[in-house]
């Protein structure tokens, strides 16, 4: 049995989602958080979620070995603060509400879309 390691402040360190039509991801990120995402031209097919250091972030990505898909793994995304204008803004954006809101004991206010390119995204805000 491997020796047991310590813990670390997260798991999760990046993640990418998926995107057929990439220029219509961005604006469906964009506008639901109402924040623009760093689309840089040395990185021309990823457009990243800004964030601040120590914090974890990821990217829209187009790559032909990626395909939204709508099963799978579920990322949840920080909504604090704006869970209710997040939520409002999806169907307007063009992605669909697939799981309301909801609250879980201990966890907190979540919920799931389908964003413009078929990816089942969770929302989460701290309770």
């Amino acid at each position: 049995m491997p020796a047991v390691q310590d813990t670390v402040a997260s798991t999760i360190t990046w993640f990418e989602i998926p995107a057929t039509d990439f220029a219509r991801a961005i604006r469906f990120y964009e506008t639901i958080f109402c924040r623009s995402l760093v689309h840089d031209a040395s990185w021309p097919h990823l457009a990243i979620f800004p964030y601040g250091r120590p914090g974890i972030s990821g990217a829209i990505a187009q790559h032909d070995n990626l395909k939204p898909s709508g099963e799978g793994v579920v990322i949840y995304l920080n909504c604090d603060g704006r869970f209710d204008a997040v939520l409002n803004r999806v169907e307007e954006a063009g992605g669909s509400i697939v799981e309301p809101k909801a609250y879980l004991r201990n966890v907190g206010w979540v919920a799931q879309i389908l964003d413009s390119e078929g990816n089942r995204i969770g929302l989460h805000a701290a309770a």
